[in-house]
């Protein structure tokens, strides 16, 4: 007896643990980007003063900042590697090992010895460091995303996918809080010892999501994937020779990450320049609500994409953050405090939150389970690491007083141009079965010679 079409849909995958996945890809983002807060906000406060105190004021901050960009860069490598075995060997191994890995770099962080008292070795490591955050980032969302999808119902892979970006923003008002209370110590006391206590803490997270993650079941796509025609040789041969186009509109889409960086790095420091005079204390506010708002707008959104689809969601997300990112600067040239909350809220804690919320299941769906993890990590950091230099451009964009807000406006409205292409000549997925998602292009993936049984 066949099962009617409804209840297929509303079914969990046979072995599927769609809240525990979430639960998993909760845990890991939080890590990820409580420690990408912690870590930029330490780069531009605390780190010239410790680990390059031997330049000058303003090339130390340079290197600093240098050092926070180095995550970046390693992200896609550490993308080709994670994709490749999160394909071969299992998208649990990979969320174990990940949130291991960037656990274990971020506690490090906090334990390094200071230039003072090593001399060069000491910024030596704390690159070393950063880079293996940066291999670790590289595979976190992208296993995470593609987990949650495997062990969700079809009719709510968005919802159930959702909550890895619903982690990146409780990461981030998780670092926010922290940082408020730890930048409150003596100076003496934060540059010896405060600044290391954040790092420290990424302990007790990286702890609960290990518990976690180790009891949580492969997925059922790949375990059937695995079991029946078998893993490939080479993930990365099979996607760029049969879904090279959607990889293309991955790396696209993932431009819109820039929202985020521009919102949180350069308005930040625009904001508390002498231009504008905002203090920090009161703008690390705004990005504070912004992302508790995000917390309920990121799931409200999914939930609406597994009604109505994936591409008029995530296009209302990147063609509205580039006009309300405007409006968001624009307030901070205004000076107007009350203007300035409303306009962060709306531009980063609703609008955006739709392409962000959205995202995981937009592009996840686009492969089939044989490259998924391939084709989400390694398109996903290539265009984060464009995004992870848009602060550098916007400071150049922004001229020599670095007050150009409408200049950096049209540059950020630029940059989710690519997205809008991406969204528009991508085929609508939500309505699919799971085993069905990259269907078009994925025939020809099951040649013998690329498999192993």
């Amino acid at each position: 007896m066949s099962v009617p079409a409804e209840s297929a849909a509303t079914a969990v995958p046979p072995g599927g643990q769609p809240r525990k996945a979430a639960l998993a890809a909760w845990i890991g983002s939080a890590l990820e980007y409580y420690d990408f807060f912690i870590y930029g906000s330490a780069a531009a406060l605390i780190f010239p003063k410790v680990f390059f105190d031997e330049s000058d004021p303003a090339t130390a901050t340079l290197l600093s900042l240098a050092t926070f960009g180095v995550a970046y860069a390693a992200r896609p490598v550490g993308a080709l590697f994670l994709g490749h075995f999160g394909d071969r060997i299992g998208r649990k191994n990979v969320m174990v090992f990940t949130l291991l890995l960037m656990g274990l770099s971020t506690f490090l962080i906090g334990c390094l010895p200071t230039r003072a008292q090593v001399g060069g070795l000491a910024p030596v490591l704390l690159v070393l460091c950063r880079v293996l955050q940066g291999i670790s980032a590289a595979g976190e969302q992208a296993s995470a995303s593609s987990m949650s999808l495997e062990h969700a119902p079809p009719n709510r892979r968005g919802f159930f996918t959702s909550f890895t970006l619903s982690g990146t923003q409780g990461g981030q008002l998780i670092a926010t809080l922290v940082f408020i209370a730890v930048s409150q110590l003596p100076e003496d006391q934060l540059m010896s010892w405060g600044w290391r206590v954040p790092f420290w803490l990424s302990v007790a997270v990286a702890v609960a999501g290990w518990f976690i993650r180790r009891r949580l079941q492969e997925t059922p796509a790949f375990a059937e994937q695995a079991a029946g025609e078998g893993v490939l040789r080479l993930p990365l041969v099979t996607l760029l020779r049969h879904h090279w186009a959607d990889l293309l509109r991955v790396i696209g889409g993932a431009l819109i990450a820039s929202v985020s960086t521009i919102f949180t790095v350069w308005a930040l420091a625009y904001a508390t320049s002498d231009s504008v005079g905002m203090s920090r204390t009161s703008m690390l506010w705004v990005g504070a609500l912004a992302n508790l708002v995000a917390l309920g707008a990121i799931p409200a959104w999914a939930t609406l994409s597994d009604r109505i689809g994936r591409r008029p969601v995530y296009l209302i997300g990147a063609v509205g953050s580039a006009v309300a990112m405007s409006g968001y600067l624009w307030a901070i040239s205004t000076g107007s405090y009350p203007l300035i909350v409303v306009l962060g809220i709306v531009a980063f804690g609703v609008v955006y939150s739709a392409a962000n919320g959205v995202w995981p299941s937009f592009y996840g769906e686009m492969f089939s389970t044989r490259v998924r993890l391939s084709g989400m990590a390694i398109g996903t950091q290539i265009g984060f690491a464009v995004a992870g230099f848009a602060v550098t451009f916007a400071a150049q964009i922004a001229g020599p007083g670095g007050d150009d807000w409408s200049a950096v406006a049209l540059f950020t409205a630029a940059l989710c141009v690519p997205p809008v292409i991406a969204a528009l000549s991508a085929r609508e997925t939500h309505t699919l079965a799971t085993e069905d998602l990259g269907s078009r292009t994925a025939g020809a993936a099951s040649r013998p010679e690329t498999v192993t049984a």
